[in-house]
């Protein structure tokens, strides 16, 4: 310490705050080097906010920068920056006490509007990230209009050292004494240039200043001094960073080009992105986004503990990697950058305050990205398709979690129909080729589209030629549960409940006709119900089937499909076993043979051979496995016998 040195304690709260970030608070030490870079930008906005009414603070020759300088034989690095700098006073203020910026109290003093609302401040915690990597931290600084300089020295204890210092310029120099290199407690080599500059690739390659790295190497002819010799030694000054974040500029002066090999370059993927939505946000809160839709889902797209890559900036500086709370998580497979300097932080920059701000930023992102998937839809079907193909299981999750944007997100949705066998419908043009009687949107669930086609409950419909969708994925029925109508269209299960088709006048006489069929068979239907109660909730006869003998339907519309549960019962512990209603043909040559045989002879076994079997046949034609096999085939085979 020099003569005039003088030492200070920290405030009480200081030390087990400091404990507590440099042991607990990053997991990450590289970000040291982020925190006091941004710091040093910071105090490069300062001064040239403050030169506005104060000309002689900066010259016009003026070239601000952030330097950086490691001596490897010392193991010390050094942040420098020719920025506003502080004076004894604002030293004391702002270094000894933890998380004091002097922003708010330059707020306080000045009207500046939307400049001075993008200062971040020049000192917080980010400060004392140093400790992490260092032992002893010494810093000398100049205010810009002052004629003399401090020294401030901590070795991240309790006290600190007050010093006058020899500085012949303006602004802020950082020295870190470094900790011994230790890669299992995470601390890199930092004397190492390579490691530099990474870590500024990395956190601070967007940061509108440059940062210039001081690289010294023997082995030149010629120093820069103009000193001859076989080993002089060559100082170059590089810069790190490439100061241009594509999202700042105005999209008209971006070409396609570049947005590809900006996201090519920042995700690290040859592909060329499906949907690119680069736009601003200018109010009280303003933002930079520049978001892509990538054109493959990654193979963990639907694993719970899938991240997104959304990465936030605060001024060019990154903030948070991976930000889920800039979007929904149906949204997961979007990537991209949001960029704003008037995030509310606490404690660091690596923790995000989580306040109406986040949120409001969470609603605009997520309409803007739905209405260009919508735009995209309407405008470039093709490349649509392609984003279906890869993301629309994940926009059928936010139907059911997206209440905000429904509407648009059904609007998105493509199903297979019988239709078409090639191509996908929506809902709006499936409203658009019913028939006039339909009041109704018909579906059916099932594993593929090969046995949704084939299967007994269409045979109706297709006689009527009325459109059903075919819902082949497991969200297929989530979806549609959470979506009741559409246009004022009710959608309808064809293998829930019962049907009604055609007209009104049509519909009431074969409600009528089946009533009759009903109670003139109800010996038979009592008979097959205790045969079957085990498995069955009720046997009923159906207007619903024209050439197959039975089917199975769920009782109810909130009754799960058979479809998803084999789906539960896949699950872990399986799922509930559930009684669904069987359905008989009446117009059968099968049906008519069993009647034929109970008006002979209630008593007839072989009756019984018949509901085993027509349940067995149900169970396949839908799908499932049949819950009796060797029973099954006992029957099956009997029966074959008796027939030959």
């Amino acid at each position: 310490m020099t003569e005039n040195s003088k030492t200070y304690q920290f405030q009480a709260e200081t030390k087990p705050l400091l404990d507590l970030m440099v042991h607990s608070l990053y997991t990450n030490k590289d970000i040291f080097l982020r925190e006091l870079i941004s710091n040093a930008s910071d105090a490069l906005d300062r001064l040239r906010f403050e030169s506005l009414t104060k000309p002689e603070l900066l010259g016009q020759d003026d070239k601000l920068e952030i330097r950086l300088d490691a001596d490897r034989a010392a193991r010390t690095i050094t942040v420098s920056d020719n920025g506003i700098g502080m004076s004894r006073e604002e030293v004391i203020a702002n270094i000894g006490t933890i998380a004091k910026s002097g922003t708010r109290e330059l707020r306080a003093q000045a009207d500046v509007g939307e400049q001075l609302s993008k200062l971040i401040g020049q000192f917080g915690v980010g400060f004392y990230s140093s400790f992490m990597v260092a032992d002893r931290v010494v810093l000398e600084t100049r205010r810009a209009d002052a004629e003399t300089a401090v020294r401030w020295e901590s070795e991240g204890d309790d006290q600190y050292s007050l010093s006058d210092a020899e500085k012949s310029g303006r602004g802020t120099t950082i020295t870190l004494h470094l900790k011994p290199y230790d890669p299992e407690a995470g601390i890199e080599d930092y004397t190492d240039k390579w490691v530099l500059a990474r870590i500024v690739k990395q956190y601070s390659d967007f940061v509108s200043y440059p940062v210039v790295y001081t690289d010294r190497r023997e082995g030149g002819e010629v120093s820069v001094e103009g000193e001859k010799g076989e080993n002089a030694v060559i100082v170059e000054d590089k810069v790190l960073n490439t100061m241009k974040p594509l999202w700042t500029r105005p999209p008209s002066e971006v070409t396609g080009e570049e947005y590809v090999e900006f996201y090519r370059n920042m995700f690290h993927d040859p592909g060329e992105p499906l949907l690119t939505l680069h736009l601003r946000a200018e109010g009280r809160l303003e933002y930079q986004v520049l978001l892509f839709a990538p054109p493959n889902a990654p193979q963990d797209l639907y694993y719970q503990s899938t991240e997104t890559e959304l990465r936030l900036y605060a001024k060019g500086v990154l903030i948070m990697e991976r930000c889920a709370e800039l979007l929904p998580r149906y949204l997961r497979f979007v990537k991209g950058v949001v960029d704003s300097a008037d995030l509310p932080l606490n404690i660091s920059r690596q923790m995000l305050q989580q306040d109406r701000h986040i949120s409001q930023m969470h609603k605009w992102i997520t309409a803007k990205v739905v209405n260009e998937i919508v735009n995209l839809s309407a405008n470039d079907p093709e490349r649509y398709l392609r984003l279906w193909a890869q993301f629309g299981r994940t926009i059928k999750e936010g139907v059911m979690a997206d209440r905000d944007n429904r509407d648009a997100l059904v609007s998105l949705l493509l199903f297979q129909s019988s239709h078409d066998p090639e191509k996908l419908t929506t809902l709006k043009d499936y409203v658009g080729r019913m028939p006039e009687e339909q009041q109704q949107i018909f579906y059916l669930t099932g594993d593929s589209r090969g046995v949704v086609e084939n299967s007994p409950h269409l045979e109706a419909f297709k006689q009527k030629s009325y459109e059903v969708l075919y819902l082949t994925d497991p969200v297929d029925e989530l979806v549609v549960q959470s979506l009741p109508e559409f246009e004022g269209r009710k959608l309808k299960s064809i293998g829930k409940g019962t049907v009604e088709l055609g007209s009104g006048e049509e519909q009431e006489q074969q409600k009528k006709e089946l009533e009759e069929q009903q109670a003139q068979a109800a010996g038979l239907l009592e008979l097959l119900q205790k045969r079957l109660d085990a498995h069955v909730k009720q046997v009923r006869l159906t207007n619903r089937l024209t050439t197959s003998p039975v089917c199975l339907v769920a009782a109810n519309e909130f009754d799960d499909s058979p479809f998803v549960e084999r789906l539960l019962q896949r699950g872990k512990g399986g799922g509930p076993k559930q009684r669904r209603v069987m359905e008989l043909n009446p117009k059968h040559e099968i049906y008519s043979k069993m009647e034929e045989r109970f008006r002979q002879d209630s008593g007839d076994p072989v009756l019984n051979d018949y509901a085993d079997l027509l349940f067995g046949y149900a169970l396949l034609a839908e799908g499932s496995e049949i819950t009796e096999p060797v029973g099954f085939n006992r029957v099956l085979v009997s029966l074959l016998a008796r027939a030959l």
